[in-house]
């Protein structure tokens, strides 16, 4: 668990600072664009910034791996190493803004809109590869790791981390500002707020905000009992509460629970939210005026804020992340782990004795695909334009000692068949097909921000890929030649057709900028595939409950009633591991694992217990081995269960 900062003597702070303002002052530091008050010395600042997986949308940086493919590490310590790196960037990148204009606006700021830890419950949903997966404590355990990076170990805040979207949210995206997500209390705190929970309980978190949708016909941002009763009373939060952008507006125009922007601000400040995305909140002084709010809820929630921006030494001297200089942008300590952390994140999920390639087996190479010189694929969305970066073809390229030939092959879901033939004659000429299809995030994402008409308003209409790629991976198995197959998506896609005839299949979510580097690194051998699935990967969506069932049957591994074509936890390794001496006691499990291959490699230990039935993940280590060495591991857990299973051999449990 992080060190808790003395939040008592900021509150204190924050005390002394919201007393000395007018209700009018504080009102308008409830907004995310909060005014500057020359008179008392504070100067403006924006609550809204981005660093999901990179510091976002203000100017060059390190673009690491997508949140999905953080989880599919399975590596905590790495995913820390990541949050500090990126806040480290953050950092650097505000005390230039500040020195610039005093202020801060949108992108600019240290207060930070991630991460996203809800539940990626269906593989349908355009955002889910914003999360860390299926799994509430995997989703916890890698999000208090970020959370912990990001905010750092100092006196202050590096910077303020905020959990959403709370809570019960995962699409539909084009329902989502009049949608009511229908729960019993039994789903809603085994399987949407035990993350939440967790992080809470884990990790110095100072702000959460709100989802859009309603939970039971009542709106996230004007929920009482999730805000107050929850949040507050029963998981001990003690930061502040903020709206997701323009969710105000939904309370009167989609949810129709009210009749007017000024009774909607006023039901969400009651309610227990502090702070508005959007600038709603200024419509508080009217909502006074006319009774619907009191002068002391304002100033609660101004305490509240302000609470966190004293936290993160903004009226401080001595604050020791203000020394952060630019040089530490895409630094190359961080390209370097941005480099690594997305070669642990491809995920081996078929291999007929293809890989890794032995160059001297063949005289040249065929890359095709429409996703194999793509720089958005490597990017994802809540991202930035990083100067350098590597598609997969270059990353390849780069690998190979033999001649590599390039083709795009198709586009990605058009009957466009641009530079099909030539493709073919790529394939004919090589030796060895790599093959790199998928989706991209234009094809599954947030409502408004994927621009292809494939997707509804960002989710996915199927899982199945469009049908001119299948077109051309058929044509390259006619080749009789071998065929490896890297897909590339946020999200399960399925790959049945791949499994069955491919030499061998990658699984690669979005990687950052050196996501071709890293996938040259696998498939040439220099690093052993240790990326593990953070989602169930099932076959078909035909027996996937309705998009818009929030219950929990028939989805995700814990509930799942059919056989996935590759399950949660799923990955393949170039060498071998096995799990002897397994010492359940004082709520921990030790087991010594040995690299019983004849390669180095890495290994995600998983911890599984049983309760009321069914197996869940309730712990991990990600751990580096040589080939012969063994090492001995402890794993904690918390909770009481019946029986244990240690580990994934090939995907099956132990």
């Amino acid at each position: 668990m992080q060190r808790e900062v003395n939040k008592t003597d900021f509150r204190e702070q924050a005390k002394k600072l919201v007393a000395q303002m007018t209700l009018e002052e504080k009102i308008t530091q409830l907004t995310d664009n909060s005014d500057g008050i020359e008179r008392l010395g504070i100067p403006g600042f924006c609550w809204w910034n981005e660093c999901l997986h990179g510091a976002a949308r203000s100017g060059d940086a390190t673009v690491f791996p997508q949140a999905i493919g953080m989880a599919a590490t399975f590596d905590k310590k790495m995913i820390r190493e990541i949050g500090n790196a990126v806040s480290d960037e953050v950092r650097a990148k505000y005390n230039e803004f500040r020195q610039l204009n005093g202020d801060t606006y949108r992108y600019e700021g240290i207060a930070e809109c991630a991460p996203n830890i809800n539940i990626f419950r269906d593989p349908r949903w355009g955002r889910g590869h914003e999360t860390y997966g299926e799994d509430p404590y995997l989703t916890g355990a890698i999000a208090c790791a970020y959370i912990n990076g990001l905010q750092g170990e100092g006196k202050y805040l590096k910077v303020a981390a905020c959990l959403k979207h709370f809570a019960v949210h995962s699409g539909p995206e084009a329902m989502r500002h009049a949608f009511s997500a229908n729960v019993d209390d039994e789903v809603l705190f085994d399987t949407y707020l035990r993350a939440f929970e967790y992080c809470i309980r884990h990790s110095n978190i100072h702000t959460v905000m709100t989802a859009y949708n309603a939970i039971n016909g009542e709106p996230c941002c004007t929920n009482e009992r999730l805000m107050r009763e929850i949040l507050r009373d029963k998981f001990g939060f003690e930061g502040f509460v903020e709206t997701d952008s323009g969710s105000i507006n939904d309370i009167h125009n989609g949810f129709k629970i009210t009749n007017s922007v000024v009774n909607s601000v006023a039901r969400s400040l009651n309610a227990g939210c502090d702070l508005d995305i959007g600038g709603k909140f200024r419509n508080l002084k009217e909502a006074y005026e006319r009774g619907l709010v009191t002068e002391e809820r304002i100033t609660e929630a101004c305490e509240n804020v302000y609470t966190t921006r004293c936290a993160m030494g903004c009226f401080a001297e001595d604050c020791e992340y203000d020394a952060i200089d630019y040089s530490v942008v895409r630094s190359m300590k961080h390209r370097a782990l941005a480099k690594k952390a997305a070669a642990d994140s491809i995920i081996l999920l078929k291999n007929n004795g293809v890989l890794p390639i032995d160059q001297s087996k063949y005289r040249s190479i065929a890359v095709i695909g429409p996703n194999s010189n793509d720089r958005d694929v490597l990017l994802a969305n809540y991202t930035t334009e990083p100067s350098e970066y590597t598609t997969f073809y270059k990353g390849i390229k780069e690998a190979s000692d033999i001649p590599v030939y390039w083709e795009k092959g198709c586009e990605l879901n058009s009957n466009s068949h641009a530079n099909y033939r030539s493709a073919l004659n790529a394939a004919k000429r090589a030796d060895l097909i790599i093959l790199v299809l998928g989706i991209a995030p234009g094809m599954e994402g947030e409502e408004g921000d994927t621009n292809d008409h494939w997707t509804i308003k960002g989710d996915k209409p199927t899982l199945n890929l469009p049908e001119v790629q299948m077109k051309l991976y058929r044509e390259m198995i006619a080749f009789g030649k071998p065929v490896i197959v890297v897909n590339v998506s946020g999200s399960c896609v399925n790959l049945t057709e791949f499994a069955q005839s491919g030499d061998a299949l990658l699984q690669c979510f979005y990687p950052g900028e050196l996501g071709g580097e890293a996938l040259g690194d696998i498939l040439f051998g220099k690093v052993s595939p240790s990326g593990r699935l953070p989602v169930t990967f099932y076959a078909t969506e035909d027996d996937l409950p309705p998009f818009e069932d929030y219950s929990m049957k028939n989805r995700t591994y814990r509930f799942y009633e059919g056989t996935p074509l590759y399950p949660f936890g799923y990955g393949l390794s170039y060498t071998s591991f096995a799990y002897s001496d397994i010492v359940v006691q004082n709520q921990s499990v030790s087991v010594t694992v040995t690299n019983v291959g004849a390669r180095n490699g890495a290994d995600a230990v998983l911890l599984y217990g049983e309760k009321d039935g069914r197996f869940e993940l309730i712990g991990f280590e990600k751990i580096e081995l040589t080939a012969g060495a063994a090492e001995r591991i402890t794993i904690e857990y918390e909770g009481r269960y019946s029986r244990f299973r240690v580990g994934f051999d090939n995907g099956t449990q132990k």
